[in-house]
């Protein structure tokens, strides 16, 4: 068992308190020597900086100012990061790398919600929401004569296809498993016998985009992966077929995708957009198949414990000594968000 390692909750008092509800806080207390300095929202606060020189573990959370070489200088003895958030990339620098430093990403449990929010927007993609609501609501309680979208609205034996099957791709499939659904999978990184694990086919994206009712994408933002989803692409997919993204605005080119949704021939549920949020004279705010959400599929509220609790399990890992459960090395960095 290691000695109480100095730590330094690296994010505001009201962030601190949505991620770590009363138990994880006294745990909090019972693993660590926490910094005496209240978090100020940098690193060049001359407190905080006094404060670094003797830091172990940092636990940090979305907005933590980059941990670039003058932060890291400060902080000779900084053995481990912890993230109390999903992505690293804002963050963590190379420096971090060359340090040798332990990261760890609560990435595992937000992919809990964001599949949980996936899996809903599947149910009603398949129900041709928003369409079909949008189209009732004009009625304001009179008589309603469905469209032609009514006779289709169905979930039984439609093709769900998932791109990417990450963190959150695979906690999709596993959501899908009771469901009447006939699920394909595009991912370079995996192979058949996987996809067959987790209940999917495994097709390449072209053959995905052209078969699938319904396309959900779970690919993380890399340069090779910026824009996959082009004009190209979407007019592979058929007339009628919802795209949903939870992922990452930019896996989509939205100039391509907006003509698709203006001239009605797609549907689209959209929780993250490029650029995001949209300018205020886009269509899609108006559009009928089109549903837009402002980036709420990840933890919010009471969720966001969950993330909190496994920083909190990993920081009893390192303290016993023992391997972490959700470390993230320089080499995860090429494929993961």
């Amino acid at each position: 068992m290691k000695t109480r390692p100095r730590t330094l909750l690296a994010m505001p008092h009201r962030i601190a308190t949505r991620l770590f509800d009363d138990h994880a806080m006294a745990r909090l207390a019972e693993l660590t020597t926490p910094a005496d300095v209240p978090w100020s929202g940098t690193f060049e606060d001359t407190a905080v900086r006094a404060a670094l020189s003797d830091v172990e573990v940092l636990v940090t959370a979305w907005g933590t100012p980059p941990l670039d070489e003058r932060v890291l200088a400060a902080a000779p003895r900084l053995r481990a990061v912890l993230h109390g958030g999903g992505t690293i990339r804002h963050f963590v620098t190379d420096a971090c790398w060359e340090r040798g430093l332990v990261i760890v990403s609560a990435a595992e449990a937000n992919a809990i919600p964001v599949a949980e929010f996936t899996l809903a927007s599947i149910i009603y993609a398949g129900k041709r929401l928003p369409t079909l609501g949008r189209e009732y609501a004009t009625t304001r309680g009179g008589t309603w004569f469905p469209s032609d979208a009514l006779a289709a609205a169905s979930n039984l034996g439609r093709v769900v296809g998932l791109v990417g099957l990450s963190r959150v791709g695979r906690r999709v499939a596993a959501l899908l498993r009771p469901f009447d659904f006939d699920v394909l999978a595009a991912d370079p990184l995996a192979d058949a016998a996987q996809a067959r694990r987790l209940g999917t086919r495994l097709v390449d994206l072209d053959e995905l985009l052209g078969r699938a009712d319904i396309v959900s994408l779970h690919a993380p933002l890399l340069p090779t992966t910026q824009h996959m989803i082009d004009a190209r692409r979407l007019a592979l997919m058929g007339d009628h077929t919802a795209l949903i993204n939870t992922a990452r605005g930019g896996l989509v080119d939205t100039e391509a995708l907006t003509k698709e949704l203006v001239s009605g021939r797609l549907m689209a549920f959209l929780d993250v957009t490029d650029p995001e949020p949209l300018p205020p004279d886009s269509p899609l705010y108006d559009l009928p198949n089109v549903q837009l959400t402002p980036h709420l599929a990840g933890s919010t509220g009471t969720e966001l414990t969950r993330m909190g609790a496994l920083v909190v399990d990993e920081l009893a890992r390192y303290v016993a000594g023992e391997g972490l459960a959700h470390r993230v090395t320089r080499e995860d960095m090429t494929h993961v968000a």
